[in-house]
């Protein structure tokens, strides 16, 4: 065989080889197992989705799993904890659960009861943080800390503010498998403006008119023995819309942390076929060249 000929097959099979190991799409897990509880364990609402709207569905296993089993490109459906929060007369001191097991731990996400906001977070308390840090992130923070942002933050609190934030609609939880970081899907309003409007005395409904606020809702989770919260002031499009008002559920806002890198089954940890192939490959071309040598020597 042309020697030239040979070191090219050699490189291709090589390049097949390593290619295929190169290529070996990255593993991603999901909540798996997921079980509504808590408090309030009846009090949520499954939405599943088409190409365009999102819409209720029975409260069953099967549908709770599968309108987790999304991402952040098609974060398909989502279910609502502690669907009430808006009723009059809701109870503020209890509450709805998900939990489930991702990476082989269990993860508890929960919606937010009355003692979450006013509970101890660094300097302050966790509702005036999360209340500052919307108004940073939606270019309100010259107001912080002055005479007019206390006045909103209290109208907001009077007026039911921190129960229309404490009902998390979750859309998907997944964990990428190598750096073990877990992600949660939350589905919101695209421009959440009206929300808070809703919530504020006509003398300060100016400060937000015209401004395109996001906030998505706050969820509650407790992994490998920590809890905290989660929130976000960024969304994407989900290019769905609730069938009922034509405006919730437009916003996919994503939050994370970062959780234990999933120890890999022995069954993860054999190579693909295609890339034992191309391996082979690379093996047949060094026997034949190998014999080739000795026939010509």
């Amino acid at each position: 065989m042309n020697k030239t000929l040979q070191t090219f097959l050699l490189g291709a099979s090589i390049a097949m080889g390593v290619g295929a190991i190169a290529t070996s799409p990255a593993q991603a897990g999901s909540l798996s197992g997921a079980t509504i509880g808590g408090t309030a364990a009846n009090d949520y609402l499954i939405y599943d989705s088409n190409a365009t709207n999102t819409y209720i569905v029975p409260n069953t296993t099967a549908n709770l799993q599968k309108v987790l089993d999304g991402n952040a490109t098609s974060p398909t459906g989502n279910v609502e904890l502690r669907a009430s929060s808006e009723t009059s007369g809701f109870d503020f001191t209890k509450n709805t659960t998900l939990s489930g097991t991702i990476g082989g731990e269990t993860l508890t996400l929960s919606s937010l009861v009355a003692s979450d906001w006013t509970s101890a977070y660094g300097t302050t308390t966790f509702g005036r943080y999360w209340f500052n840090q919307a108004l940073i992130a939606n270019g309100l923070s010259s107001i912080v800390g002055t005479n007019i942002g206390t006045n909103l933050f209290n109208s907001f609190v009077v007026n039911g503010g921190f129960q229309r934030f404490s009902d998390p609609n979750i859309s998907y939880v997944n964990q990428d498998d190598t750096s073990g970081l877990i992600s949660i899907g939350l589905a919101g309003h695209l421009n959440a403006t009206n929300l808070l409007l809703s919530v504020l005395p006509d003398s300060l409904k100016p400060l937000l008119l015209g401004k395109d606020i996001k906030a998505s809702e706050v969820v509650k989770y407790t992994y490998n023995g920590e809890t905290d919260y989660l929130f976000s002031f960024t969304a994407t499009n989900s290019n769905l819309t609730e069938l009922s008002d034509a405006k919730s559920h437009s916003g996919s806002y994503e939050v994370s942390f970062q959780g234990l890198i999933p120890i890999k089954s022995s069954r993860q940890s054999v190579p693909e076929p295609s890339i034992l192939l191309g391996l082979l490959g690379v093996a047949g071309i060094f026997a034949t060249q190998s014999k080739l040598k000795k026939v010509s020597g």
